[in-house]
């Protein structure tokens, strides 16, 4: 492995420019290259950014043999099959959130994956947050006790878009779930595991898309109660509620900044600021997977991607959702 290790970037929407940020202030990074289907938005993100290269096609970042690893920020129809390609040219993964849109899709990827010797992450930012770390660790020691309930939301009106766009697009697996009921449904998943029971219901858009989602995961001694939507704003607070205490993880909670602890009539708060917007912790871990010859990360496994598609997949049945290019 290079002193640096060498970036390419797929897909150049906000959350790539996000992801760049922090991708720069990473030290033992290089933004290498980044490819767009249109050659105007790669020269101009090149441009912006500093990369080497501006590519107006993937296949031409996957050709480029200075890029060490690929972040593939592309709609989630794209994922599996970007990554696989990815993949197939040696070049490690790491895939924005749901890593695909369904449990067959991820399967394919982890396949690759270890077909091909090379690392594959999911990119599910929160899962390395600071408050996240600090709160799953807390819950593991067993500090506030054996958790009784979970609430976690996440929702922002969005009804007001175009709905050619990504989120109100059923032909791009838009609606909640996928974009934003994959947070509330990791954290329960994060702290108690798979639920022996799942109950689901969900609203739905003109276009197809489902725009609400309720749910409430049944454990042995324990319900998570969990929510996303999109007609309405949420206030997108966490709750982990338990024998000896709660935590309160301060919105909004996929991002937090740190959370409070209330035990014994008094609250504690605990600050956990981020560096950068937060993407900074993911890549982190993505170079010290790579520089340890790593395959895949043990905090967020193959494993755990495989579970969390799963329960969306079980959501997904239980409420009907279906996207047209799975019929």
């Amino acid at each position: 492995m290079n002193s640096k290790i060498r970036w390419g970037i797929l897909g150049l929407g906000n959350i790539a420019h996000n992801f760049v940020q922090d991708l720069l202030i990473v030290e033992d990074a290089e933004l290498t290259a980044v490819a767009s289907r249109s050659i105007d938005k790669a020269k101009s993100f090149s441009k912006q950014y500093g990369s080497k290269y501006g590519f107006g096609s993937y296949q031409e970042l996957f050709e480029c043999k200075d890029v060490d690893a690929v972040y593939i920020a592309t709609p989630h129809t794209h994922h599996a099959e970007l990554s696989i390609q990815a993949m197939d040219h040696g070049k490690h993964v790491l895939c924005e959130k749901p890593m695909g849109t369904n449990g067959n899709e991820v399967k394919k990827m982890i396949v690759s994956a270890k077909k091909n010797k090379v690392f594959l992450m999911e990119a599910l930012w929160s899962r390395f947050n600071p408050t996240i770390q600090s709160v799953k660790q807390m819950v593991n020691t067993g500090t506030i006790g054996e958790i009784k309930y979970i609430h976690a939301d996440f929702a922002f009106y969005a009804l007001d878009r175009d709905e050619k766009g990504r989120i109100l697009n059923p032909d791009l697996a838009g609606g909640t779930l996928l974009d934003i009921g994959i947070y509330p449904i990791f954290l329960a998943y994060l702290l108690l595991g798979k639920p022996r029971h799942v109950q689901a219901s969900s609203k739905f858009y003109a276009t197809g898309v489902e725009i609400q989602t309720a749910m409430i995961f049944e454990y042995e001694s324990a319900h998570a109660v969990l929510y996303s939507g999109l007609n309405s704003k949420s206030e997108m607070k966490a709750e982990i509620s338990a024998t000896n205490g709660t935590i309160h993880i301060h919105p909004r909670w996929h991002e937090a900044q740190g959370f409070s602890i209330e035990m014994n009539d008094s609250i504690k708060v605990i600050d956990k600021p981020t560096m950068g917007k937060g993407y900074y912790h993911e890549i982190q871990e993505v170079h010290s997977c790579l520089r340890n010859n790593m395959l895949e990360s043990k905090i967020w496994s193959h494993q755990n991607s495989i579970d969390l598609i799963d329960l969306l997949d079980k959501v997904r049945g239980l409420t009907g959702v279906k996207f047209p290019f799975e019929k």
